[in-house]
């Protein structure tokens, strides 16, 4: 008979795998530890060798020349009668402050009210008391102080959709007749009421081109676009840019307002909105919170075009930009 091969007794089995494993965890531990340790040398090596850059000092960048720059401001929505007289006499101290070169006035410095705004139901008898004589002779005021307050400033003038109300009425009440249309325009539009040509200052019509754009009512001016506005939406500062492709600043929507974009194929460009000067809570929106807000725009306009645009904001009738003129 053949023999039978006698198996290990099970203790024996148990510390030989006990073993095993023990072995197994030390050859682990030991290829952990050889790996920490290539990866601190890696590590004192890349500290060494950081060490050893030489880096550009940082200083502040020289001061460009400023000859030849001017400072231009924009303002716009005065709506004549319906002004905030605290806003527009904060607006005046900054611009006797300031002394600007250059105004550009964004339209609707007249509401054209009343009779003028058909397409309006009034719903208080408040609403009534508003007269197109008042109206124009507010316009005119705020003209006659502006120019006071800066006397060597270049203004102009762009037409807003409440100063075309005028030209529609015109057009209506003449039954369309060009010649009579425009004769009636001329006795009554904001343009001729505000005597614009004798101030020296250019009335650009929302119905024409300048500046060889293919777009109506809008300027160009270095290298920055001004209109009245194209959009009211609650996006209306991007909106402009996604439609303009180009730095722009736009009225209209009453609320300050900024946005800035890169794109590839102009580099940063901007969309702003000053604000307005008129009264922030009128009576035909019926109780429902505006978020119209006060204010102008400043700019500093290099020789080449280039610019630095800041909202200037008005709150309850205050500018800071004085006190922090004398800060500096």
């Amino acid at each position: 008979m053949k023999s039978r091969k006698l198996l290990p007794p099970a203790a024996s089995l148990g510390a030989q795998l006990k073993a095993a494993r023990a072995e197994h965890r030390e050859r682990e531990s030991q290829g952990e530890i050889a790996a920490l340790r290539r990866q601190l040398r890696h590590t004192v090596a890349a500290l060494e060798r950081a060490r050893r850059v030489k880096l550009s000092p940082l200083r502040p960048a020289r001061a460009r020349p400023t000859k030849g720059d001017i400072t231009r401001l924009c303002v716009g929505d005065l709506h004549g009668a319906k002004r905030n007289p605290a806003a527009v006499a904060a607006f005046l101290g900054d611009v006797k402050l300031l002394q600007p070169d250059h105004i550009i006035l964004g339209g609707d410095i007249a509401d054209c009210g009343g009779f003028l705004a058909q397409h309006h139901t009034l719903g208080y008898v408040a609403e009534t008391a508003y007269s197109y004589e008042d109206d124009i002779a507010a316009a005119n005021q705020f003209l006659d102080a502006l120019a006071a307050a800066a006397p060597r400033a270049r203004i102009e003038f762009l037409e807003g959709n409440h100063e075309r109300r005028v030209e529609t009425w015109c057009i209506t009440e003449t039954l369309r007749h060009p010649r009579d249309a425009e004769m009636l325009r001329k006795a009554l539009a904001p343009e001729f009421l505000l005597r614009l040509k004798d101030r020296g200052i250019p009335y650009y019509r929302l119905s024409e081109c300048y500046d060889g754009l293919s777009v109506p009512g809008v300027i160009k001016r270095g290298k920055c676009f001004y209109f009245h506005g194209i959009t009211t939406s609650k996006h209306a500062a991007a909106m402009t840019l996604l439609r303009t492709s180009g730095n722009s600043v736009y009225f209209h929507t009453h609320r300050a307002q900024t946005d800035l974009q890169r794109r590839v194929s102009v580099g940063v460009i901007g969309a702003w909105n000053p604000g307005c000067l008129c009264e922030l809570q009128p009576l035909w929106q019926h109780g429902a919170p505006t978020d119209w807000t006060n204010g102008y725009g400043i700019e500093r306009v290099a020789r080449d075009g280039s610019f630095l645009h800041i909202n200037i904001p008005i709150i309850e009738g205050r500018s800071h930009l004085g006190s922090l003129f004398s800060s500096l």
